[in-house]
């Protein structure tokens, strides 16, 4: 009998460990990517990434696919808001009326993949409506811890390097949707 209490505990606790190790976020070396980002005829830098496919699978997997298809490249920050986030990705912004940016998106949409990972500033995570399986290609970058989207909203990686360069957009100026006035665009590549 006590050897078969002893065999339960140390199931439970091998499967304790893997629940624990499986929430721990680590960037996939295979899915770093560069944003790089330019307003008119001016780079203002470079965001390089990198994505948690061990936290959320099914998100990692689609942005890998939409970079290959070059689904963001164009399209723009349309969304900034200081203390808070920068938000892009919206194929409509590439050469769409700024009235429906921030509306479109890629027709496959993937369901929501919660964690207990926790949207601190630099953590990239999934833009969605009100349906929570509704990402479809539109993400954000927090510029500032935001706790209220914890176990809202799916994380799905985090700024390696450039900071500095979503600090710049989310200060930028913006109209009253806070849109920036001048577009800000960009394109992504997976790094090599």
């Amino acid at each position: 009998m006590r050897s078969i209490a002893l065999s339960i505990m140390a199931l439970l606790a091998i499967h304790i460990t893997a629940c624990a190790q499986s929430t721990t976020p680590k960037v996939n070396e295979k899915m770093k990517y560069t944003i790089t980002v330019t307003q008119g005829n001016n780079e203002l830098g470079k965001i390089v990434i990198g994505l948690w496919d061990n936290i959320a699978p099914k998100h990692a997997a689609f942005f890998d696919v939409r970079v290959a298809e070059g689904f963001y490249n164009g399209s723009a920050f349309h969304r900034v808001i200081p203390n808070f986030m920068i938000q892009g990705g919206d194929p409509n912004s590439i050469s769409g009326d700024r009235g429906t940016w921030g509306t479109g998106g890629h027709p496959d949409k993937v369901p929501a993949e919660f964690s207990s990972v926790k949207h601190v500033r630099g953590v990239l995570s999934a833009a969605r409506t009100q349906d929570p399986n509704s990402f479809g290609g539109q993400f954000f970058l927090c510029v500032a811890d935001s706790p209220w989207l914890d176990n809202q909203y799916t994380a799905f990686g985090e700024v390696l390097s450039g900071m500095e360069v979503a600090d710049a957009i989310v200060n930028s100026p913006r109209d009253g949707r806070d849109n920036p006035l001048e577009k800000i665009s960009m394109s992504i590549t997976k790094n090599k």
